[in-house]
């Protein structure tokens, strides 16, 4: 079993900017790839980012690529999303998830390859 806790959604204007974390308990850190999602109001959930098990490969959505940044501290068991230069369209409840399977070098898009779910934060920018 791995837990999955996220933190550090909020509220912020348009323009700001926001880090989350995820810590993660129950197996090794190491040996499971990261992602985040996000689910806006009406809308599916949607891919944001992954990397892999040390960090050597990230992935992007197209509408966060040069905006969101993905790391992992291993010895911390956390993995973090920096967003930056937020926009209204950002605005869900956003996810992280563990994947076990997936490979050591390689990142998934694809929900059904996470084998773990944390509960979500909200993250609500105002224009």
């Amino acid at each position: 079993q791995v837990q999955l806790v996220e933190s550090g959604g909020g509220l912020v204007q348009a323009g700001g900017s926001l880090r989350l974390s995820c810590a993660a308990s129950g197996r090794t850190f190491s040996t499971y790839t990261m992602g985040w999602f996000r689910r806006a109001p009406g809308k599916e959930r949607e891919f944001v980012a992954a990397i892999s098990r040390i960090g050597a490969n990230t992935d992007y959505a197209d509408s966060v690529n040069g905006r969101f940044t993905i790391s992992r501290d291993n010895a911390k068991n956390t993995v973090y999303l920096q967003m930056n230069s937020l926009k209204p369209e950002d605005t869900a409840v956003y996810f992280c998830a563990a994947g076990l399977y997936i490979g050591t070098y390689r990142t998934s898009t694809i929900p059904s390859q996470y084998n773990y779910w944390g509960q979500g934060t909200q993250v609500t920018v105002s224009s």
